[in-house]
């Protein structure tokens, strides 16, 4: 019997990673309030966890979980006196659907979930919320992770991170934000909020900005199955295709990033053999559904192409830094930053040697908005050390850089740069 408990668990668990993003998003776009969703989502999962290790994991467990969250809905509606007028609508539509939501729920709703995974994206990424409650809100709609998993992943208190959801579900209620895929114009600027949270996302997994690890893969693949999600919803969207090329080439590096114990392995003294070669393969497929599209390749879709140079190159030596050059040239003309400067001055520093590298950081430095942004003291560091008889300012960048970063293991790798430079 305790077998059976534990069996049902698991099953639970695997469930509602898999089920609760489209779960919650069919429910948001009935009641039209994600907060709503979600109560309603994980009333049924309380449901299943009572029952199922007693009755045993049903035949369709996403459908089981569905329409459990739709009789709860029911419920609701006829106990608020105030909504008396809408109750036999809504119970009438609810009714409808939980006659679908049996054996054949799939089928019969496969156009209709994919639009409510879509408006759930676009709903938890809404401008009207600031970077940290967007990932947040993602993570734990989309993502299906714990509130402690998001804590866990983010190194922050569990609390916080449950303050930030419940924030952001309060502030989309109040916004008026509704539940629905933007149109025309508003698209666009909508989609780039999106697109930013599964980058931010991944980011964090594959440079950790704090903490002892500097690779968090879960967080990587997490943020990857968002990406997918994405750019199969939103197929004419190159950008979607751009940022998952991106993603997946990226990730296809994570087996080769450390050594057993966790030690940071910079890009160039990566053993390629270790490149995960079908996800390599994949993020060039998706960089070409990017690029036949008829839209201009965006920022995302550039890097990708960047990456692509990396990921073509079976030796060090052999990577096409000119190329390099030539797409961070062009991904500065349409999103200019200096945190890009940085990586420019690195390809035109291979591409055309150290000084030319160096007056491209330095320029970038001058302005004084990199003065806390640790990779651009550790670029420096590198420069001026193949630069040759530069050792004590390649120390100090390095040390200085070393002193700005969060992570501990980044902090031991940039000490032991600048311990080398110095002898």
């Amino acid at each position: 019997m305790a077998g059976d408990a534990e069996h049902a668990r698991r099953a639970i668990d695997a469930v509602w990673r898999i089920e609760s993003p489209r779960l919650i998003a069919g429910l948001a776009r009935m009641t039209r309030d994600v907060g709503h969703a979600e109560d309603l989502a994980q009333d049924a999962l309380v449901r299943a966890l009572e029952t199922w290790p007693r009755d045993g994991v049903p035949d369709n467990p996403g459908a089981w979980l569905m329409a459990t969250a739709k009789r709860r809905a029911i419920d609701q509606f006829r106990r608020a006196a105030n909504l008396e007028r809408k109750q036999e609508q809504l119970a009438y539509a609810l009714g409808a659907e939980l006659a679908l939501a049996r054996d054949d729920v799939a089928a019969a709703a496969a156009d209709e979930i994919g639009d409510d995974l879509l408006a759930l994206m676009f709903t938890c990424c809404h401008p009207v919320l600031g970077a940290d409650a967007r990932i947040a809100l993602t993570l734990r709609m989309l993502g299906g992770l714990r509130t402690d998993e998001i804590a866990r992943a983010f190194l922050v208190g569990e609390a916080t991170i449950q303050q930030r959801v419940v924030r952001a579900k309060r502030t989309l209620a109040e916004s008026g934000a509704g539940f629905r895929v933007p149109e025309g114009d508003e698209l666009p600027e909508r989609l780039a909020s999106v697109l930013e949270v599964v980058y931010l996302i991944f980011n964090e997994g594959y440079a950790a900005t704090a903490g002892d690890d500097w690779l968090r893969p879960d967080l990587c693949f997490d943020a990857l199955r968002l990406a997918r999600t994405l750019a199969a919803l939103a197929p004419r969207e190159p950008e979607a295709h751009g940022l998952l090329s991106l993603l997946e080439i990226q990730a296809s590096r994570i087996g080769a990033r450390t050594t057993a114990d966790g030690t940071p392995i910079l890009l160039l003294d990566q053993d390629r053999t270790r490149w995960n070669r079908l996800l390599t393969g994949r993020g060039l497929a998706s960089l070409d559904r990017a690029l036949a599209l008829p839209k201009p390749a965006g920022a995302y879709t550039l890097q990708a192409a960047i990456a692509a140079c990396h990921a073509r190159a079976g030796r060090p030596e052999d990577t096409d830094w000119v190329k390099i050059a030539a797409l961070y040239a062009a991904l500065a003309h349409i999103a200019p930053s200096p945190i890009l400067e940085v990586n420019r001055a690195v390809a035109i520093g291979f591409a055309f040697g150290p000084a030319a590298g160096l007056d491209v950081l330095d320029d970038a430095l001058a302005g004084g908005r990199l003065d806390a942004y640790h990779l651009a003291f550790s670029v420096r560091g590198d420069l001026l050390a193949r630069l040759g008889g530069r050792g004590v300012e390649a120390h100090e960048a390095f040390t200085r850089a070393a002193r700005l970063t969060r992570n501990e293991r980044e902090r031991t790798l940039l000490l032991a740069r600048a311990a080398a430079v110095a002898t």
